[in-house]
């Protein structure tokens, strides 16, 4: 399998052009696939508590592949608690997790996760075309010293973000959009098929959230399950395709227009929804 990277590159034909076009053929050809999303990431019964706080309880999400999913809900709601316990970071009470109908212990492989800027080491020496190596070891292996091949990929995926001119330079002299732009090429290179990312427009200018938004959509229309926290209740109808509105409990989900409705958001919000849903 090529790398996701590899295969967005506007340059040459390459895998996710091709899913994108059978993607599209399939939703023009087939009602039934509009009505039942096919299998991405889901979570069934999914419960987390930090000591005797409960941070999401009893919740039961899908993430379809070919679309891009935001959980979207007040600071506090469990949406960064949600993809944790999704990925295995942080312990279950209860839940299970399964990729592609796979439980979550055998479908590591099949995610990549860009985690909150605020949470990196910024300072770790290590250089922009190092960070973007970082997304094959899982496939290549620890030990093993990265070839030619490799480092071609890793700048085919710096070039998605618009961040190859960079590849020599220290990741912690970015500005945090820039940051932002390299954790994305690393999980590119990862050639996943759920990618879940934590705030990724917390931060950053408008160009690239922009560039960010692009290359998103470049994984949905390939098939990929996209899935992201997301705090902008102005951009949520306008980026993604469906919605997951979380306030420790699911409070509805589905297509983003048939869930983030007035009813929902207040459910959700309460007396913060003026504060949240501006800008």
């Amino acid at each position: 399998m090529s790398a996701a990277c590899e295969a967005a590159a506007a340059a040459g034909p390459a895998r996710l052009a091709r899913d994108a076009a059978a993607g599209a053929a399939e939703k023009a050809g087939t009602a039934t696939m509009a009505r039942a999303p096919a299998q991405g990431m889901s979570v069934r019964g999914l419960s987390v508590s930090y000591g005797r706080t409960p941070a999401i309880m009893d919740v039961d999400a899908d993430f379809p592949l070919g679309a891009m999913t935001a959980i979207i809900g007040p600071n506090g709601a469990g949406k960064s608690t949600l993809l944790k316990a999704a990925l295995g970071l942080v312990p279950r009470l209860t839940g299970e997790v399964r990729v592609l109908g796979r439980p979550l212990e055998r479908a590591r492989d099949l995610i990549a996760y860009v985690p909150q800027r605020a949470s990196v080491d910024w300072e770790f020496p290590a250089r922009v075309i190092d960070v973007a190596l970082m997304g094959l070891y899982r496939r290549k292996g620890l030990w093993r010293l990265f070839d030619r091949n490799d480092r071609r990929r890793a700048m085919e995926c710096l070039a998605m973000v618009g961040m190859e001119s960079f590849a020599r330079r220290q990741i912690g002299e970015l500005s945090g959009g820039q940051q932002q732009r390299v954790f994305i090429a690393r999980a590119l290179a990862q050639d996943a098929q759920a990618y879940l990312l934590d705030e990724p427009f917390a931060g950053v200018d408008a160009a690239t959230e922009r560039a960010i938004v692009a290359v998103l959509r470049q994984l949905r229309d390939a098939g990929r399950a996209v899935v992201c926290v997301h705090h902008d209740l102005s951009t949520a109808p306008v980026y993604f395709d469906r919605a997951l509105l979380l306030n420790r409990v699911v409070v509805a989900q589905g297509p983003t227009a048939e869930t983030l409705t007035p009813r929902n958001l207040r459910l959700a919000y309460g007396g913060r929804l003026e504060t949240a849903a501006t800008p």
